[in-house]
């Protein structure tokens, strides 16, 4: 049988998920599978988005539902779910709550869609990243987080904010950990072609990295009753379209790194190819000594973060 348009599933009809349907159904880039636990909600942003069709255009299927067996057959999963960060969480409590959460939805998924790929987006993310892979039993390729598309892209808009200049002349990219351990690659940032170390002046270079890593947090402080919502949800369907399309795109992601960088066993945030395959290669870049250092650095708390998990029993 002919198969029909691609078939993307989001988990968590919050802010993000929605967010994310929405981007998909406006790309027109795969039909739409939006679950939540909420009974109704997913049914009413998936009409809701059903109606905007017609206006964007859009010829794809929106589905709402409390049920994963409406997600059988998935191409990718973008999964979403857990609690945000509020002010004053303590990282515990979020690692614990978050892990058993994804761990359940990892299991109801796989079950229908045994060939998708996955895209965690829940925090703390590298560690969920972890979480997915070990209870989906997937390859390594198939199962990959969204953070340096975010990063990278808080990075670029607070460049263009300081220079006054298009972000699409902006090319940054940040590797690490997802939390402020990141690494922005000040030596392969460049707007242009030309080196952000010539436009910008170190101590104003240092604040923007700053505020990169504590990106989140800024948005966090801000809204006090949630976290940021509309640039992660577009990063995570970036993936999903590099995916789709089999663009071969090179995004900084969190990935599986066996022997790339030095680093072994552990899923932290690489530039990697996407495409139908999912995680197709790791790209390696020349890193500074420096740079070098800071991400075996945040290699490091990954690792901690997953050997809490680890000593929790809930896995």
């Amino acid at each position: 049988m002919e198969k029909g348009r691609p078939k993307i599933s989001v988990i968590g009809a919050g802010n993000v998920g929605a967010s994310a349907a929405f981007r998909i159904a406006q790309l027109e880039l795969a039909d739409v599978a939006l679950i939540d636990i909420l009974e109704g909600v997913p049914q009413g942003k998936a009409l809701d988005l059903s109606q905007m069709c017609p206006i964007s255009g859009s010829d794809i299927n929106i589905v709402g539902s409390n049920n994963y067996e409406d997600t059988a057959d998935s191409d990718v999963v973008i999964i979403t779910s857990g609690i945000p960060r509020k002010p004053g969480m303590s990282r515990d409590d979020l690692i614990s709550t978050n892990t058993k959460v994804v761990k359940s939805v990892t299991e109801q998924v796989v079950s229908h869609s045994p060939e998708a790929v996955l895209i965690l987006v829940t925090n703390p993310l590298d560690a969920m990243v972890y979480v997915a892979h070990k209870v989906s039993g997937f390859a390594d390729h198939k199962v990959m987080g969204m953070a340096g598309v975010l990063d990278s892209a808080r990075f670029r808009a607070f460049i263009s904010m300081e220079l006054g200049v298009s972000v699409e002349t902006i090319h940054a990219s940040v590797l690490g950990g997802h939390g402020d351990t990141m690494v922005p690659l000040l030596s392969h940032t460049t707007v242009a072609g030309v080196s952000i170390a010539e436009l910008v002046p170190s101590d104003t270079l240092e604040k923007m990295v700053d505020r990169t890593r504590n990106g989140g947090a800024e948005i966090v402080k801000l809204l006090k009753t949630g976290s940021a919502f509309y640039a992660p949800a577009v990063a995570a369907v970036e993936m999903a379209e590099a995916i789709i399309k089999d663009k071969k795109k090179i995004l900084p992601c969190s990935v599986y790194a066996n022997g790339k960088y030095g680093i072994e066993d552990t899923f932290v945030g690489l530039p990697a190819r996407l495409g139908s395959k999912g995680v197709e290669e790791i790209i390696e870049f020349d890193l500074s000594d420096e740079e070098h250092a800071a991400l075996h650095a945040s290699v490091g708390k990954v690792r901690e973060l997953c050997e809490v998990i680890d000593g929790m029993g809930i896995l």
